[in-house]
């Protein structure tokens, strides 16, 4: 059987995350009941039946391919081809009918992040990347911004006050920034990739929360990496930058000082 091509895969992951933010969307804005996990952090039958959806419709394509799944775990397949999915990231703005969440799907071709695909179902916007194919939103072709000066930039965060109590590096960046918001998850990321904002930070990340993020930043022009510079899914922090402002923003978020 022939491998896969990075435009197969995309299709794929596209497909998948249309069917999965749709499957959600139908539950936005009804009151669904939310329970809580382990980890303190909300879950709702939507996130359950959209990771359901998205998981059926990769197996479909390529039953082999190992997945890793937020809500319904891993299943160990091909170890060349790693689906990594986050079926409504964003949950806490999806309860409370905020229109900031996405459906997230990445794909690790020999361990390099080279698919990325976010769905934000409640704008119908879906950006779509794979490496050497570019990063198009609704199939239109996008990058990040040209920005060359803090003091020009947006600079966003999906918790400040996580920011502020880890070290000292969110409010040396908010100081210079013209502008800070707290348009976070998915729906943050997406705004550095598209040009409409231009750093994201997040002191905390897990890789079903970023999985699709570095491809997309990659072929929109920008960055994605973890607070010390290395461009990974898998650090414990993470942000976007556009290209111009990457080497100085990197430099304060590398030598922060600790709070915690």
């Amino acid at each position: 059987m022939s491998k896969p091509s990075l435009k197969d895969l995309l299709a794929v992951a596209m497909d998948a995350a249309y069917l999965g933010g749709r499957r959600a969307l139908s539950y936005y804005k009804t009151g669904i009941e939310v329970e809580t996990k382990a980890d303190q952090s909300p879950v709702t039958r939507a996130d359950r039946e959209s990771e359901e959806l998205i998981r059926g419709c990769i197996a479909k394509h390529y039953p082999k391919h190992s997945i890793v799944g937020e809500e319904l775990g891993s299943q160990v397949g091909q170890a060349a081809y790693r689906w990594i999915v986050d079926p409504i990231d964003g949950t806490k703005s999806f309860i409370h009918g905020v229109p900031l969440w996405g459906v997230l799907i990445g794909v690790e071709v020999e361990d390099q992040a080279s698919v990325g695909v976010i769905y934000l179902a409640a704008q119908d916007e879906m950006l779509a990347a794979a490496t050497g194919l570019g990063c198009h939103a609704n199939g239109r072709e996008c990058h990040v911004s040209k920005v060359q000066n803090l003091s020009e930039a947006t600079l966003l965060a999906s918790d400040v006050y996580m920011c502020q109590e880890r070290s000292d590096a969110y409010d040396r960046l908010a100081k210079k920034a013209k502008l800070t918001r707290t348009w976070g998850d998915a729906y943050g990321y997406a705004l550095v990739a598209t040009g409409r904002a231009e750093l994201m930070l997040d002191p905390v990340m897990n890789p079903w929360d970023c999985a699709p993020m570095l491809p997309i930043l990659r072929e929109a022009g920008g960055h994605f990496t973890d607070w010390n510079g290395v461009p990974t899914i898998w650090g414990k922090d993470s942000f976007a930058c556009n290209a111009a402002l990457f080497d100085e923003v990197a430099a304060v978020l590398k030598h922060e000082k600790r709070r915690k």
